[in-house]
């Protein structure tokens, strides 16, 4: 048997969710919180934070949520240029939960040895991320559902996780189990969940621990994050016996990895569309993948290395992904419902107005675009461009704001509501330094959104950076195909500003990408591939400058952010030129730099292709190979 399986109902509907009180217990916290308020003080805002697996933004999924629009995005702003920095689970919620870059925390993969949550312990993070920094500024923290990767059966008390005082988290190999789950209570053993609803069990846990903080709001705000599978594909461990039970080291077959492209991944666990709950099966029954331009493209591949190779779908292919997207959209109803009961609930203890509500996604998906099977880990806008939307005090409502923001903006967003990050600048910038940040806090109110169109006042880019393997997750129609590809190593940057809209992305194979997303909306013009040359794709000039100039200042901008530390991610211009009289791209364009870019700065290079974050594998390092621009002359012919 695996462990204890508990009696609560699958399906549970809408209504009585709400009227659960689970009887969960803090573990609590004996000093006095730096948050604490008496009467006539302001009260510290409280934060509830939803956290979906695998949403898209670019796929529609937000236009079938009818829940999410009404309670959320018509009551506050939706970010429309978020992105993740990382397109896979565990490193992107490492990223988002320390505010660092995926470069430095090192957590680069879902799984050890180059990540999941024995990669996120050795590292240190236990006690240097959100939830324990939050807990020093006098918060009560909760969570229910799923952490990271790779946190099991096994070793979920090796250590404990740190910095709850209630959580309740999924744990492998049975986290993507829709009707399978296995959640693990504070320091209590596992609990199976075998037959019920996944979603709609930590939808329960999470209406427990809202009335579990209200009942101490007085005293100390909260923070709950909660995080559902949904609409992740269902992942169902593969064990080397036909029995359906568990043993001691079982989990560790989820984290297996193939050594080559040709070894099938589903030796380790078997990958289906995502599971709804059975109230929602029946819906959407003719909806199908959007047909935009770059889904299954006929006339050639896109993009470069393994991308590049890739077939035309077959109408069987298509058909049964037009089936895996209808089950993603089934699948992320309970999501909504979710959202709903959230909301009743802080209204139902008087707690709405004074509460901060995030909503999005760890990566987002594609599925059919550029003729890629269902997934992520590419650097494609489907699978970096994800949901974000942010109701609270302050925050406009119906808003849809233009700024850039990232996951490792999240992070430094909550610290400042909780009062842990200064409003000066300078103090904002000490603090920054003394949590190590690598993004900086999102701005929330109508003033704040103004002050961030200003120029200079706002970073305009996106650090994009993956290392290692890329799997589909749906079938496998050609015969001989792999689902797994072994070398997926690449470094990009992403950058929006006035009249420009680019990717620019370097990979350890030696290739390069440019797309310009003003001109090229769908990615499917590689501007720096042969190909395009010979087609006349290509075009001659960029912002009114020749291409290569265009690339020699993005190159250089990622030689900078591919390594960067705490303001040199925010302010990487400021890194090339310290004077500060180039803000952004346009400032970088004038012709008294082109020599300093095009001819005399570093280029960026891999010196050989690795699965993992390893320095001496990374080519030239801006901090001890670069050059820094300083009134006409290079920084090492001053020095």
């Amino acid at each position: 048997m695996r462990f204890s399986v508990v009696t609560l109902a699958a399906g549970v509907p809408l209504s009585t969710a709400f009227a659960v009180d689970s009887g969960q217990k803090s573990l609590g916290f004996e000093h006095k919180p730096k948050g604490t308020t008496t009467e006539g003080e302001k009260k510290s805002p409280n934060i509830v934070f939803i956290l979906t697996d695998d949403q898209d933004l670019h796929l529609q999924s937000l236009d079938y949520l009818p829940l999410l629009k009404k309670y959320l995005a018509d009551e506050g702003t939706t970010y429309k240029r978020h992105y993740c920095t990382t397109a896979i689970c565990c490193p992107a919620r490492v990223s988002l939960w320390t505010g660092k870059q995926a470069h430095n925390t090192n957590v680069t993969d879902v799984s050890p040895p180059y990540g999941g949550y024995p990669k996120f312990i050795s590292q240190g993070f236990n006690e240097a991320y959100l939830p324990v920094w939050l807990q020093k500024a006098g918060y009560d923290t909760y969570y229910t559902g799923k952490l990271f990767n790779a946190h099991t059966v096994d070793n979920y008390d090796a250590p404990y996780i740190a910095g709850w005082n209630g959580s309740d988290f999924l744990l492998d190999p049975y986290t993507y189990s829709y009707l399978n789950a296995t959640f693990q209570r504070n320091r209590d053993p596992p609990i199976s969940y075998e037959g019920q609803y996944s979603v709609d069990v930590l939808a329960e846990k999470a209406y427990g621990f809202l009335d579990e903080a209200a009942k101490n709001v007085h005293n100390r705000p909260f923070f709950l994050g909660i995080a559902p599978i949904a609409p992740h594909s269902n992942v169902e461990p593969r064990f080397p016996s036909s029995s359906s039970s568990s043993s001691s080291s079982d989990s560790a077959t989820l984290h297996r990895r193939p050594t080559n492209e040709h070894d099938d991944i589903e030796k380790s666990v078997s990958f289906t569309p995502p599971i709804p709950a059975a109230r929602h099966a029946h819906l959407f029954p003719d909806v199908i993948v959007p047909r935009t331009p770059h889904f299954n493209p006929s006339s050639r591949a896109s993009g470069v290395s393994w991308i590049a190779r890739l077939p035309h779908q077959s109408a069987e292919n298509v058909a049964f992904n037009d089936h895996f997207y209808r089950q993603r959209l089934r699948a992320l109803q309970s999501v909504d419902e979710l959202v709903a009961g959230v909301v009743a609930r802080l209204e139902r203890h008087g707690l709405l107005e004074n509460t901060y509500v995030f909503y999005t996604a760890d990566n987002g998906y594609h599925i059919g675009q550029h003729r890629l099977q269902p997934g992520k880990e590419c650097g494609f806008e489907e699978d970096i461009n994800v949901p974000l939307i942010v109701r609270g005090p302050g925050v406009k409502k119906g808003e849809v704001a233009e700024v850039v923001t990232s996951h490792v903006d999240l992070a430094p967003t909550v610290l400042k509501l909780a009062g842990a990050l200064g409003d000066k600048e300078s103090k904002e910038e000490e603090e920054e330094e003394e949590y190590g940040l690598d993004g900086e806090a999102i701005p929330l109110t109508a003033e704040d959104l103004a002050q961030a169109k200003a120029k200079g006042k706002r970073h305009e880019h996106v650090t994009v950076e993956y290392w290692g393997f890329a799997v589909s997750e749906g079938r496998v129609f050609e015969k001989d195909a792999t689902r797994y590809w072994t070398n997926n190593t690449y470094k990009a940057v992403k950058i929006l500003g006035e009249r420009y809209n680019m990717y620019y992305s370097v990979w350890c194979s030696g290739e390069h990408e440019l797309y310009d997303l003003q001109t090229d909306r769908y990615q499917l013009n590689n501007i720096l591939d042969s190909s395009s040359l010979v087609t006349g794709k290509t075009p001659a000039t960029l912002l009114g400058v020749p291409v290569q100039k265009v690339v020699a200042r993005l190159d250089s901008l990622l030689f900078v952010l591919k390594s960067c530390k705490g303001k040199t991610c925010i302010r990487p211009w400021e890194a090339l030129h310290p004077a500060g009289n180039v803000q952004n791209l346009h400032d970088a364009l004038s012709s008294r730099f082109d020599s300093f870019y095009e001819k005399e700065q570093k280029r960026v290079e891999f010196d050989r292709c690795e699965r993992g974050y390893i320095v001496e594998a990374e080519g030239p390092q801006f901090e001890t190979d670069g050059l820094v621009y300083r009134d006409g002359h290079r920084w090492d012919q001053w020095v």
